[in-house]
């Protein structure tokens, strides 16, 4: 059985999409069969695996909204073992559409039962907010993982996150857990940074990776060519840092 594991944020800008592109990529590598959901709006996780989402009929917003079968939806990526189920602009509006459906909060859960067997691991790109698309990433998921930029206001709204995974834990999923905090855009030679993080690891502790992502010029640039960052340049120290993170991961699941 695949573990779920929902990559959310409510701050936009944070490294969420290029971690769900290089964790999933990275997974892959280690011979994991990997799905990622894409389930924002802007779809840049899909465009990120060179995935030309206008193109796509079958999608996110077709299986949520049209219950189209998700296995026909589902497509493979140039990445060995990473398949993707992608997004398109049309999912912004699903959130309105679902409004009156009954159970609207496990719509997701319902489809990614259907072919999670068929997965070591599926991770969901979450968009940035805490709305209907979000609740059913997190209903349908096993673990959360929280990227936090390394800036002032990393943990502004943290707390707000925080509380409504409580509270879904309460009302529609017990078993989720908190996979871990990442920490993103981190600069070694600022302060801020280094302040940033200390700060994190104080109020979380070991929910946070020893893993932190760096700012690197190499990691903006691949969702351009529609690469993961090992393909755009696998000697980048921002390759080396999402392996890390893949293999802390596969540790703490072993």
């Amino acid at each position: 059985m695949g573990k779920i594991i929902a990559i959310t944020n409510q701050k936009g800008g944070v490294g969420k999409t290029t971690t769900a592109i290089n964790l999933s990529a990275s997974l892959a590598l280690k011979g994991k069969k990997v799905l990622l959901v894409d389930a924002d709006p802007q779809g840049n996780a899909t465009s990120g695996l060179g995935i030309n989402k206008s193109k796509e009929n079958k999608n996110i917003y077709s299986v949520m909204v049209d219950g189209e079968d998700i296995k026909e939806s589902i497509i493979s990526t140039k990445v060995k073992n990473l398949s993707v189920l992608p997004s398109s602009i049309d999912l912004a509006g699903a959130e309105l559409e679902l409004a009156g459906v009954m159970a609207r909060e496990f719509v997701l859960k319902t489809a990614l039962d259907e072919i999670k067997d068929n997965y070591d691991y599926i991770l969901i790109d979450c968009p940035p907010s805490l709305g209907l698309l979000t609740l059913n990433a997190l209903s349908a998921a096993n673990s959360v993982l929280i990227p936090i930029q390394c800036e002032f206001y990393a943990l502004e709204g943290l707390g707000q996150l925080t509380n409504t995974i409580n509270k879904l834990k309460k009302k529609l999923n017990v078993n989720l857990e908190v996979e871990g905090i990442i920490l993103t855009m981190y600069e070694a030679r600022r302060k801020l940074s280094k302040e940033v993080a200390e700060e994190v690891r104080t109020h979380f502790k070991d929910n946070v990776f020893d893993v932190v992502i760096p700012r690197n010029v190499k990691l903006s640039e691949a969702p351009s060519h529609g690469l993961p960052i090992y393909a755009y340049d696998k000697n980048s120290i921002g390759n080396k840092s999402y392996k890390d993170l893949a293999r802390a991961i596969l540790n703490k699941n072993k």
